[in-house]
């Protein structure tokens, strides 16, 4: 039986950031494999048909620990003898590559969910990142992007055997299980100290400076209205700074760190506004999650949040640090319950082009056309 290496970083679940590729690869016979950090691992790769192998990957590009990853998994291809090879994430992309090459492995395969030189991205981005993903192009058969800028990037890009560049709609939604969702909202709300009565934001993501809280949290206060609660579901190390920067501007009250969440479908479901100031992203799947669950978003205007909502359509797009714009828009959906609904009720159909299931048929005409 044919063999295929998936490559990713560090993984506790197997999710939809892989599963299309599983199904794609099955039914084309492939014998599924992964590779990537797995400490801490919570599934039951069994469940999925898949076997994992764990590699001492290290989320820092400049980590010792890469070199021990690297020796790792050449001996894992060397071993398994793969006939194909699809990496992604940063290091899981370079590594899945350059072990890729030295093993001689018939197909390499890399996705790439958001590459570092993005528009205004800082100079080492846009000058050695951009370097380092042209140059490992020449090593790579076919290239699959997420969004539109990346895709039109990696057009200019010289691949192995004149190999291609493919976009498909980021790694899928299922919408079905926002569908599903039965809370009693009153209820639900009263859990977690909420009123009926209040407009409720949220955001979900780890609490890191490229997410961006603080123009969230910046823009509640600047808002000066008491009904607004904001809602953060994450862990990270600016939780501390993010606590101190809510009292200081005396919304303490305003402002709920919930930390890591299982139940975030239920959350949306009784939010009103999705909020995400973030600096940088590929195609956000918690901007897909919150379109799904029908919440107009207010977000910045960057790469991947442009791909899925259209400025005044289904919520509004904004420079991360326009503190006053921010804050104006949404003072301007708190106060507009229909808008909330028209803008809801246009991301649920934009969202239906990202359903995992799409996405799975899109993953399955690569392979076919790059793998038969």
């Amino acid at each position: 039986m044919k063999k295929m290496l998936f490559i990713s970083n560090i993984s506790k679940r197997i999710t939809n950031f892989s599963i299309p590729s599983i199904i794609a690869g099955q039914r084309l016979g492939y014998d599924f494999h992964m590779a990537a950090n797995y400490s801490g691992f919570k599934d039951d790769a069994s469940k999925y048909n898949v076997t994992i192998h764990h590699i001492d990957l290290a989320r820092n590009p400049f980590s010792l620990k890469n070199v021990r990853a690297y020796i790792q998994m050449l001996d894992l291809i060397k071993k398994e003898k793969f006939n194909v090879i699809h990496c992604n994430t940063p290091i899981g992309g370079v590594l899945g590559r350059l072990c890729g090459k030295r093993a001689k492995v018939q197909k390499i395969i890399y996705t790439a969910h958001g590459f570092h030189f993005y528009k205004g991205a800082p100079l080492l981005n846009r000058t050695v990142y951009k370097w380092a993903e042209m140059w490992l192009a020449r090593y790579t058969d076919v290239i699959i992007t997420i969004n539109q800028e990346d895709y039109n990037a990696a057009q200019k890009f010289k691949l192995r055997n004149n190999g291609k560049v493919y976009y498909i709609p980021g790694v899928g939604v299922d919408t079905r299980l926002f569908k599903a969702i039965m809370v009693n909202r009153e209820e639900f709300r009263k859990s977690i100290g909420l009123k009926n009565g209040d407009i409720v934001l949220i955001a979900m993501g780890d609490l890191i400076r490229r997410k961006n809280y603080k123009s969230s949290i910046k823009a509640i206060a600047k808002a000066n209205n008491k009904k607004l609660h904001f809602l953060i579901c994450g862990e990270g190390p600016e939780l501390g700074e993010l606590k101190i920067l809510a009292k200081n501007l005396h919304i303490e009250e305003q402002i709920h760190f919930l930390g890591y969440r299982t139940d975030i479908k239920e959350l949306l479901s009784i939010s009103d506004i999705f909020l995400f100031t973030t600096y940088q992203e590929g195609l956000p799947r918690s901007i897909m999650e919150a379109m799904a669950a029908g919440l107009p978003c207010i977000a910045s205007k960057i790469r991947g949040n442009v791909d899925l909502i259209e400025d005044g359509k289904g919520g509004f797009l904004l420079n991360p640090d326009d503190i006053d714009g921010i804050a104006e828009k949404i003072n301007t959906l708190a106060a507009d319950k229909q808008l909330r609904k028209a803008m809801g009720k246009m991301n649920i159909e934009t969202i239906k082009k990202y359903d995992v299931e799409n996405v799975i048929k899109e993953m399955q005409k690569i392979y076919e056309k790059e793998l038969i």
